[in-house]
């Protein structure tokens, strides 16, 4: 996020689904809060990640989504498993500085994995 406003509605998702989790009630409207935090600051990518997360909780229930990879010797890539919480957790914080360039890089790939499990 941009914007000291924005950062702020972040930290309250990051430490809301820290204690209660993918589950933690309201998160769906934080997000989409959020998200309209995110369209006056014209970051178009973080707009959209935050719409496909909060459909794919609303229509799953869960975060279950394979968006952090790995790659072996060979520069082949393959899928972490995380538990959900975290993973949610771990696309929140890249959220928190999507200016920079390897999360940039990760939050595209959320944005990959979110699409395709949803369309």
């Amino acid at each position: 996020m941009k914007t000291a406003t924005g950062n702020k509605k972040l930290e309250a998702i990051i430490k809301k689904v820290e204690k209660d989790g993918v589950a933690a009630k309201g998160l769906i409207e934080d997000l989409k809060d959020l998200r309209e935090t995110a369209k006056k600051e014209e970051d178009p990518l973080v707009t959209k990640v935050l719409r496909l997360t909060y459909e794919y909780l609303a229509e799953n229930e869960a975060f279950d989504v394979e968006g952090q990879f790995d790659e072996d010797e060979e520069g082949n890539e393959y899928p972490i498993e995380v538990e959900q919480n975290e993973n949610l957790l771990y696309l929140l914080n890249l959220l928190t500085n999507a200016d920079h360039k390897i999360n940039r890089e990760e939050i595209k790939d959320y944005r990959t994995a979110l699409k395709l499990a949803l369309y």
